[in-house]
């Protein structure tokens, strides 16, 4: 029988890199009492406002929560977003110093405004585009100083379609994890969906998958998405395929051992960075055991208890020892 506690404990060995596109949370709650009389819109008293972190620095931060040592690799602008996400990720622990700043760009900031539980609008300062010559060379140099320095025993590239990886820095950082025995594990998005050749761990959710195949057909049973995997292996050449599947659990597939865990009942309260948790912990507990089987199964289980939880949350690492010695012992 697997010693959870063991495992749990070992995580505080490992290092880990995260990559990608990071992110600055802003929630505003406020009331509504009135329309406003410039317009037929509701005027919003603000009465609270928080700070989070978004994106990448949510999967740095769910490893962190897992006692993890974690070191976030990006781009942001040089403004006061900026310093806002910094702040918050030197306050959780999270290592910033290989985060590059560049003045032709803007830090990713969402600012959610709520009032009576509801979000009322949402408004996005970004820049989409892909990183220049210059910053894609910064970023590269950064990340080689990363692996001589610290010598991470998994990178995770998180990608959000903001630019920070290009297929350069994909394919360049694949290679260099190749080179040192580093794990890599990607959650992918449809822009990159096939530039991520060689990674060690592929999990996308079945729309993006679908998307990324152009795949019609609806019916989720182990044949069919060992298929998936069979095509998807002929594009990337990766070595697990892990895909989510929403409320019917996760599937997993490595070399021709392919199978579904199903989902845990829960009270769903939001599904919002559930997708960062599964990656975080997937990563972490196949870069100790290399069991795919026990990686899914307790991915399964984390991705589904912060999805009990209001607003993007990281894993409790107490909760989910808890509830794998339940439902895994």
């Amino acid at each position: 029988m697997e010693d959870y506690k063991k495992l749990f404990d070992s995580f505080s060995a490992i290092k880990i890199g995260v990559i990608g596109d990071v992110m600055l949370d802003t929630y505003m709650w406020g009331k509504v009492e009135r329309i406003s009389p410039e317009a037929p819109v509701p005027v919003v008293t603000v009465q609270n406002k928080e700070y989070r972190i978004g994106g990448a620095g949510n999967v740095a931060l769910n490893c962190r929560s897992l006692n993890a040592s974690v070191t976030l690799l990006s781009v942001t602008g040089e403004d006061d977003d900026a310093i806002v996400l910094k702040q918050l990720l030197q306050a959780n622990k999270i290592d910033t110093s290989y985060i590059i700043s560049s003045n032709a760009r803007i830090t990713t900031n969402k600012t959610r405004i709520i009032s009576r539980n509801q979000q009322m609008m949402r408004l996005d300062a970004e820049v989409t585009r892909d990183l220049d010559v210059a910053e894609e060379m910064a970023l590269l140099e950064k990340t080689a100083a990363y692996i001589r320095a610290e010598q991470p025993d998994a990178i995770i590239f998180e990608d959000y379609n903001k630019g920070v990886l290009t297929e350069n820095v994909i394919s360049k950082i694949i290679q260099l994890c190749k080179q040192n025995g580093i794990v890599t594990a990607v959650d992918p998005k449809r822009k990159n969906f096939f530039s991520f050749k060689g990674v060690d761990i592929f999990k996308p959710n079945l729309k993006e998958v679908k998307e990324g195949l152009n795949l019609i057909a609806d019916e989720v049973n182990e044949t069919a998405l060992q298929n998936i995997h069979r095509e998807l292996s002929k594009k990337l050449s990766h070595k697990i395929s892990f895909i989510t599947l929403s409320e019917k659990g996760v599937f997993c597939q490595e070399e021709s051992n392919g199978f579904i865990i199903p989902s845990h009942i829960r009270s769903i309260a939001d599904v919002s960075g559930a997708g960062d948790t599964v990656i975080a912990v997937a990563t972490l507990v196949y870069t100790i055991t290399k069991n795919v089987k026990l990686m899914a199964g307790i991915a399964n289980i984390a991705g589904g208890l912060v999805c009990e939880e209001v607003g993007t949350v990281p894993i409790n690492k107490e909760k989910l020892l808890r509830e794998c010695e339940l439902l895994l012992g």
